[in-house]
């Protein structure tokens, strides 16, 4: 945390506070507003949950080629604003007696395009305000911003859709994506002019991907993160579905059992480094996905009794494993990327693993709606056990040192040209 006394990082933290607060507020505001108040059926649920991924599967690579050729301050600050005005439009909507599921698709589409371009950005910006030493400090402060609003925000969000609706909870989102532009318009650190792009975007786009593809150990976390969020969006729509309406489980009680998944997150970012230590990077990141994984059976069974308690120890298990999962593979995935094609990598990891999110959310309002909430829900804990094989499989299974610069395990990105190295990816 030393380097919240630095200026610009302070910034970059807070403006991530009220991103994060207000993004975690989203995750359960919005399908609300469709299940409680446009009762929309299960396939609509999940379409919703569909159109707020699409863009990372539509325009997730050419993303990543843009902002490289712009400042990445700029482009944040400019998706946070548009996010802001696209979520306004539903209480105001709503005030008006005019809202319509049509209407949040289009609203959860236009969130997804501006999202892809922030976090692109996001990711890639972190280089420009702290040392490559200092990498893996920033990363998991910001982490821990992460996993506190996975507390607060469920909670906090849950009991504000209960008091004033949800439709009329999302201004607390839209002040958050608002705080956040202004938090970054005050960050002094000049950040340089990037290189003009090459007229071919494809070729640019295709750096990117060689750079991901050609590397081994890459290859095998995007196939492992990429299998855990598509059952993840399996499940997601179907379990509010069960949660509000098959429970009658009011929004502010789903909110606080959420919540424990950050509890359990919070936990994972302090013992994170002293897992690693123990077990080594290769084993700590296949363990935070395996051991987990058995007890999303436990969500086909849930009842309004003792057994929302082991709802609760799902979520904080799942929490802790994903934070240590995620900066350790955040942490080798920035310190193996050229400055050069931070944008790149990071949009085509992000097309490789958020790209099921869409196809989960389909497949999940499918299914919800031909064998039930309940079956759906099993056939997602199914395929959840199965996420951690790409990692198991590969020299990851045993590595206590993962590679560095100089390391990189790579076949097509030797091929890439290899200025100083620099970092994003998330």
């Amino acid at each position: 945390m030393s380097l919240l006394r630095d200026h610009d990082f302070r910034r970059l933290f807070l403006a991530d506070v009220a991103s994060q607060a207000g993004s975690q507020l989203l995750v359960l505001a919005l399908p609300l507003v469709a299940v409680s108040a446009l009762r929309a059926s299960a396939f609509e649920v999940g379409l919703l949950a569909a159109c707020q991924t699409l863009a990372f599967v539509v325009i997730g690579l050419p993303a990543g080629a843009l902002v490289d050729r712009l400042r990445k301050r700029v482009v944040m600050v400019v998706s946070d604003w548009a996010r802001a005005l696209a979520l306004a439009s539903v209480p105001v909507a709503w005030w008006l007696d005019v809202l319509t599921i049509h209407q949040l698709y289009a609203v959860a589409l236009v969130l997804g395009v501006f999202t892809v371009f922030f976090d692109v950005a996001y990711q890639s910006y972190l280089p420009c305000l702290v040392e490559r030493e200092r990498l893996v400090e920033g990363n998991s402060t910001l982490e821990i911003v992460r996993t506190v609003a996975q507390v607060g925000g469920p909670s906090g969000g849950g009991y504000l859709i209960h008091l004033l609706t949800a439709p009329f909870a999302l201004v607390a989102t839209v002040a958050g994506f608002a705080w956040s532009a202004l938090c970054l318009g005050t960050i002094r650190r000049h950040e340089a002019r990037p290189e003009p792009g090459r007229a071919n975007l494809g070729q640019e786009i295709a750096e990117g991907v060689r750079f991901v593809l050609g590397h081994r150990l890459l290859r095998r976390i995007a196939g492992c993160t990429a299998t855990a969020n598509f059952f993840v969006s399996v499940a997601q729509p179907m379990l509010l579905l069960l949660l509000a309406r098959e429970l009658g489980l009011d929004a502010g009680t789903i909110g606080l059992l959420m919540a424990s998944g950050g509890l359990g997150g919070i936990v994972g970012a302090l013992v994170n480094a002293r897992v690693v230590r123990r077990l080594g990077q290769g084993p700590a990141m296949w363990l935070g996905i395996a051991v987990p994984a058995p007890l999303t059976f436990v969500l086909p069974w849930m009842a309004a009794d003792w057994r929302l308690g082991l709802f609760v120890a799902y979520e904080f298990c799942v929490g802790a494993g994903v934070v240590i999962y995620n900066v350790t593979q955040l942490s080798f995935r920035q310190a193996i990327t050229p400055e050069p094609l931070l944008g790149r990598v990071n949009a085509t990891m992000r097309f490789l693993v958020w790209g099921t999110l869409p196809l989960g959310g389909l497949i999940g309002g499918a299914l919800g709606g031909a064998i039930g909430v309940r079956n759906t829900l099993l056939v997602a804990a199914a395929g959840a056990c199965l996420a951690f094989l790409p990692l198991v499989t590969s020299p990851l299974r045993s590595m206590r040192e993962l590679p560095t610069e100089g390391g990189l395990g790579s076949d097509a990105a030797q091929g890439v040209r290899r200025p100083r190295p620099q970092t994003p990816a998330g």
